[in-house]
């Protein structure tokens, strides 16, 4: 057997287009649900940590302690998402891609459907928080082991040339679920009044999560996914036999062989560098702005969460364009140019929805900019990441690196943002805590391979 037999045939078109479509799915449900809390932080607070005040918590319940207890509680389900991602990572390099994603989006599902049937602390006390956190904790774990499995999913079925384009999908769908979770809590504040909000209206979007996870059970249920790890005596880059060439650092052994650990942990962080800056840009404008700009400005709810959704039309509409360009020229230059972006750009950006004067117009472009800036990372960002890990340990490296990177730099966004504005009086905490962490990021970003985007996945 010659080694060119070994290469794995370029899977066809439909079965590449069942992958996509299934592995995107299960993000969106899982991003619309994030998408939702962040934009109801201020009423979650309300209702469940700030101290119960008779029949119910209503409009400007609770301030910035009970703000930051909900973000606690936000971040502790990031901090959850690598064991995920080491757990559901492990089953889907050894039992497969589907039956893990199966589980994933179910756990998922379940979780988010049952904060919205939670009682508050009105009506139960101080389990409410409680309950609150232990979902959390649920859909962190779920949350974990989905984006490995749908990123080695979608870019293992990618055609040649279109690895970065079908990876972009993942975070396409990261963008819908925002925008859809945002969207719906916008709409729902335009619709009910404050006290029907803060009493019922913000169950909604939470049990609309039953009917889309039951979507994305169907679609993955009926994916026939790539085949499983290749046999004993086969390569992991099967197509000449040679050691595997390590972009980023990643051998071609799994994991558990003792002597290539090192280069895998190696591995694990460096991704970690290399897309904590889209993490940390990504959540500082698209999930904790809303509720930033009602602490620290006084804005109102119902005008700031259009900002969550002109910043997320920005980041989706830049995010396929920005896949398929770095399938031409390379991740590099790609997320690059967007981590520089946000260090430049961050705090004019800012500035601009603080200025009294400034026309709307001229906000609505920066909030696009900025969401743009973020979707020049997070395209390329899974393909960079698949590219980093062979197939035998794919699912667990690079979930394990993207489920690090979001546990610090995203879970901590909201509260490391508002205690921050809180002891400083600093309005521009997020873009200097956007602009630093893109900074440091960019550094890790230049350690990438010009022609890494055209090498076959190992």
């Amino acid at each position: 057997m010659t080694s060119t037999d070994l290469r794995p045939a370029p899977p066809p078109r439909s079965t590449a287009r069942r992958a996509l479509l299934a592995g995107s799915v299960g993000n969106l449900v899982e991003w619309y649900e994030f998408g939702v809390y962040g934009s109801f932080a201020t009423v979650i607070a309300a209702n469940f940590f700030a101290p119960a005040t008779g029949s119910g918590a209503g409009p400007g319940s609770g301030g910035a302690a009970a703000l930051m207890a909900t973000y606690a509680s936000f971040a502790l389900a990031f901090f959850f998402r690598p064991v995920g991602a080491l757990l559901f990572g492990r089953l889907g390099d050894r039992l497969g891609r589907r039956p893990t994603l199966i589980l994933v989006v179910g756990l998922m599902t379940l979780a988010t459907t049952l904060i919205g049937l939670l009682p508050t602390q009105a009506t139960v006390g101080a389990v409410a928080p409680w309950l609150l956190t232990s979902l959390r904790v649920l859909q962190g774990i779920s949350a974990g082991g989905e984006f490995g499995g749908a990123v080695a999913l979608m870019t293992e079925s990618a055609p040649v040339g279109r690895r970065g384009l079908h990876g972009a999908w993942q975070s396409f769908t990261v963008a819908l679920g925002l925008l859809a979770g945002a969207g719906t809590a916008a709409g729902l504040a335009a619709t009910l009044s404050p006290s029907a909000l803060y009493a019922w209206g913000w169950r909604v979007p939470f049990l609309l999560a039953l009917p889309l996870g039951a979507v994305a059970l169907w679609l993955r249920t009926a994916l026939e996914g790539p085949p499983g790890p290749p046999p004993a005596g086969i390569p992991d880059k099967a197509s000449d036999g040679i050691p595997d060439k390590a972009p980023g650092g990643a051998g071609a052994h799994g994991v558990g062989e003792p002597r290539r650990r090192g280069e895998q942990a190696r591995a694990v962080v460096l991704g970690v560098g290399r897309v904590m800056g889209w993490s940390a840009a990504g959540y500082s404008f698209l999930v904790v702005l809303p509720s930033h700009l009602q602490s620290a400005l006084g804005v109102s709810f119902r005008e700031a969460l259009p900002a969550a959704v002109l910043a997320n039309l920005g980041f989706a509409a830049s995010i396929l364009p920005a896949g398929m360009l770095s399938d031409r020229v390379g991740r590099r230059p790609v997320m690059l140019a967007g981590a520089l972006g946000v260090v430049v750009l961050a705090l004019p950006v800012l500035r601009v929805l603080q200025s009294p004067g400034a026309a709307p117009g001229a906000k609505a472009a920066a909030l696009v900019c900025a969401g743009a800036l973020v979707g020049l990372m997070a395209g390329p960002g899974p393909a960079m990441l698949s590219e980093m890990f062979p197939r035998r340990v794919r699912c667990t490296g690079l979930g394990l690196a993207y489920a690090l990177a979001n546990a610090v730099f995203s879970g901590c966004a909201g509260l490391v943002i508002t205690a921050l504005t809180a002891r400083t009086g600093s309005t521009a905490v997020p873009a200097y805590y956007a602009a630093g962490v893109c900074a440091l990021s960019s550094l890790a970003l230049l350690t990438l391979r010009g022609d890494d985007h055209r090498e076959p996945l190992r």
